[in-house]
């Protein structure tokens, strides 16, 4: 089979499309997909640059989160899935290849409405926000929701699933443009930082007339750790999903005690078998069924075919991305 692979750290020239052997038939609960499409992760970019690592089980050389594809073949003790159905799930590595072999208990079926490509910049950011927002965070309608990073792709996955709660989404960005187009998505409010993260704590006081905002979904890290902890409200809950802008900060930890705070971190990647089925199950319950009536839907900034993966990474790189960056594989 075709496969992305890195063959050396550092830029896009470690990325290579080679022919390398296709995983093995799958046995007791395994699945093997024939992937149509996945998709581009910043974990995809550090792996390539040797910052992140696969875990254990996951193929060391190719990345790959998401996938979206049809059923090849199951082991014998599979019991939900049959040859042929159209699936998408979430993957310690591996998906940017033409198979992949996965538990039964992470993929989900692919609504109708969804073609490949649409369905495979659905499940990492989707399945990463309603998890940070309601099984970690525990969001509940009338409550607010500043959401850092907007344009991202779990950005825009989490602020349609905030609407559709009936809550309120407010959002960051570097740039006015990319707030633009978020607010298309169901923003109420947002705030174009530039390089001065305070702007949002000052602009969350007066949005929430002094109250501070219920839950704060971090995509961006250290540089925005401190003006985050002064735009919470008192007994509000931040949830750190991303670094991209560093990965250490200085606590108050006063604040944190005087507000009653609630500080989380979150990955999908090195989770364990287990607890990825848990997410996968309840995004299969709660998340499907608003993509197939169409009250939420993927965001893409563009696709590019396998054989164009350094382009894809170098996109990526650009930061003016606004959504996924898929990858279709023919």
């Amino acid at each position: 089979m075709k496969a992305a692979v890195i063959i050396n750290h550092g830029g896009v020239e470690g990325l290579e499309i080679r022919d390398i052997e296709s995983p093995p038939a799958p046995t007791l609960d395994r699945v093997r997909v024939r992937v149509h499409a996945s998709a581009l992760n910043r974990a995809d970019v550090l792996q390539r640059m040797g910052r992140y690592p696969a875990p254990p089980g996951a193929p060391a050389n190719i990345p790959g989160l998401e996938f979206a594809g049809e059923i090849e073949s199951v082991g014998d003790e599979v019991r939900q899935w049959q040859p042929g159905q159209r699936v998408f799930g979430i993957t310690g590595g591996g998906a940017q290849a033409e198979y992949i072999v996965v538990p039964e208990s992470t993929l989900a079926e692919i609504p109708d409405n969804l073609n490949w490509e649409e369905a495979a910049a659905v499940p990492e950011v989707f399945i990463t926000a309603h998890d940070a927002l309601f099984t970690q965070a525990h969001l509940t309608t009338g409550e607010s929701v500043l959401i850092h990073a907007a344009g991202s792709g779990v950005g825009t996955a989490a602020i349609q699933l905030v609407r559709a709660a009936g809550a309120r989404a407010y959002g960051t960005s570097r740039t006015a443009e990319k707030l633009e187009r978020a607010s298309e998505l169901g923003l109420e409010d947002s705030v174009a930082v530039g390089d001065n993260p305070n702007l949002f704590a000052e602009a969350m006081q007066r949005w929430t007339n002094g109250k501070g905002v219920d839950v704060i979904l971090d995509l961006v890290g250290g540089a925005y750790f401190a003006a985050s902890i002064a735009a919470l409200a008192v007994r509000g809950r931040m949830i750190l999903v991303g670094t991209t802008s560093g990965s250490q900060a200085t606590l108050d930890f006063s604040k944190v005690m005087s507000k009653r705070l609630t500080i989380r971190g979150t990955v999908l990647r090195s989770r364990s078998v287990e607890e990825k089925a848990t997410a996968t199950r309840l995004f299969a319950a709660h998340v499907v069924p608003l993509l197939a009536s169409g009250q939420v839907k993927p965001v893409i900034d563009r696709s590019y075919g396998l054989e164009e993966i350094r382009e894809a990474h170098q996109r990526m790189e650009s930061n003016a991305s606004f959504g996924k960056i898929v990858l279709t594989i023919s």
